[in-house]
C-alpha cells in the first residue's frame, strides 16, 4: 500500500480476577478505566488510532470487551467480576491467541498487552481455554510464543513479588517487561497504574518515532535511552556553557553542595543524578547525560523518551553503560548521593 500508513495500536489489559483480588476490585476498575481515558486523551494528542481489548481471568480466561475504540469504551465496572483461582499462563496464551487473529491489512498496526496479577499460576492445567494440562508443558508453550512473536508485538506482566518475577521469567518474559506492584493494598494498586501509564507513554512515543514493538517497557536502561532513541524523540544537545557537571564527594543537602562549589542555588536550576528507585512528579524536568562526551539533552522529549506520564510516577535506574539520567530538584535539601554528579544550569 502506497501512502500514509496511520499507526493502529491494539492495547489490551489482562486483568486478574481470582478471589484474592476481591479487596481490590473497585481499584481494579478505577485503574482501568483511568488508563483507557489516559489512551484516549493521548490517542487524540499524537494521530493514533487505539483499540482497547480487556480480559479478565480467574478459573477460566473471557474476553468482555474486544478490540473497541478507545474513543467509545465502556467504564468496567459492570464487567469485572472476582472468585476464583489463578488461570494466568492461560491468560497469556488466550489473549495472545485470540489477538492474533485481529486483521492487520492496512496501517501500522503493533500490539501492546499488559497482563496484571496478584498472585502465582494455579489453574490453567484445568482450564479449558489452555492447550495443555501439564505445568512444565504449559510454561514451555506460553515461552514457545513469546519467542515467535513478531516485532510489533509487546508483551508485558506485573507481578507481586519477586517469585513472581522469576516464574515471568521461565515463561519467557523479556525481564524489563516484567514490574512488580505491591498486591497488599489500594495504594499498591494506583502505583501499579502509573507504571502501566508510564510504559504506554513510552510506547506511544516511540510509535510516533516508528517503534513498533518493545523488549523493555518497563525499563531505564540501554534498550530505552541510546543514541537511536534519543535521536528518534528528536532530543538536542544544550550548550556546554549553559551548564556545569559538580563531582559529588560526599552526602549533602542540594542548595549546600552548589554554593559549596562555588554558585548561587537557584530554585529548579539543579538536577541529581539518578542513583535509586525514586519517585518524579509531573512538573519535574530529565536530562539525560552522554558519558563518553558529557553532552546533556533535556527539554519535555527527554521526559518522552522515558516514557514519564503528566502524573507522579515511580522511575528505576537500570544500568546503562553510555547515559545518565538526571532529575531536576526544586528541594533545597534533597540529599545528594557520594559518587555521583550533580547538573547545574548555568
Amino acid at each position: 500500500m502506497s501512502g500514509h500508513q496511520n499507526y493502529i495500536n491494539h492495547v489490551a489489559l489482562v486483568l486478574d480476577a481470582s478471589s484474592s483480588m476481591s479487596h481490590l476490585r473497585s481499584k481494579v476498575v478505577d485503574v482501568a478505566d483511568q488508563q483507557i481515558a489516559y489512551l484516549a486523551r493521548r490517542s487524540r494528542e499524537l494521530d493514533q488510532e487505539t483499540r482497547v481489548t480487556v480480559y479478565v481471568f480467574a478459573d477460566t480466561v473471557e474476553c468482555v470487551i474486544y478490540d473497541k475504540d478507545v474513543l467509545r469504551m465502556p467504564s468496567l465496572k459492570e464487567l469485572y467480576r472476582v472468585g476464583g483461582m489463578t488461570a494466568l499462563l492461560a491468560a497469556a496464551l488466550k489473549s495472545q491467541r485470540e489477538l492474533a487473529q485481529t486483521a492487520q491489512l492496512y496501517g501500522d498496526h503493533s500490539f501492546l498487552t499488559f497482563i496484571l496479577t496478584d498472585g502465582q499460576e494455579n489453574a490453567s492445567h484445568r482450564c479449558p481455554d489452555a492447550p495443555a494440562q501439564d505445568p512444565r508443558e504449559l510454561t514451555e508453550a506460553v515461552a514457545g510464543m513469546i519467542a515467535t512473536q513478531q516485532d510489533n508485538w509487546t508483551l508485558a506482566v506485573l507481578v507481586p513479588d519477586q517469585t513472581g518475577k522469576r516464574e515471568a521469567m521461565r515463561c519467557g518474559f523479556p525481564k524489563d517487561n516484567i514490574a512488580i506492584w505491591d498486591a497488599t493494598s489500594t495504594r499498591g494498586l494506583e502505583e501499579a497504574g502509573q507504571v502501566i501509564q508510564q510504559a504506554t507513554e513510552k510506547f506511544m512515543i516511540g510509535r510516533s518515532k516508528g517503534i513498533r514493538g518493545s523488549r523493555a517497557v518497563f525499563s531505564t536502561g540501554a534498550e530505552t535511552v541510546n543514541k537511536d532513541t534519543i535521536k528518534a524523540a528528536g532530543l538536542t544537545p544544550v550548550n556546554p556553557s549553559e551548564y556545569e557537571l559538580i563531582p559529588v564527594a560526599r552526602e549533602a543537602g542540594i542548595r549546600d553542595w552548589v554554593t559549596e562549589s562555588g554558585h548561587t542555588y537557584r530554585t529548579g536550576g539543579a538536577f541529581y543524578q539518578l542513583s535509586k528507585s525514586e519517585k518524579v512528579q509531573a512538573r519535574k524536568r530529565i536530562a539525560v547525560l552522554e558519558k563518553k562526551t558529557d553532552r546533556i539533552y533535556t527539554g519535555p522529549e527527554a521526559r518522552a523518551l522515558l516514557g514519564l506520564p503528566d502524573v507522579e510516577v515511580r522511575v528505576r535506574p537500570d544500568h546503562n553503560d553510555d547515559f545518565t539520567i538526571f532529575v531536576q530538584s526544586t528541594s533545597v535539601n534533597r540529599k545528594l548521593v557520594p559518587n555521583t554528579r550533580l547538573l547545574l544550569m548555568l
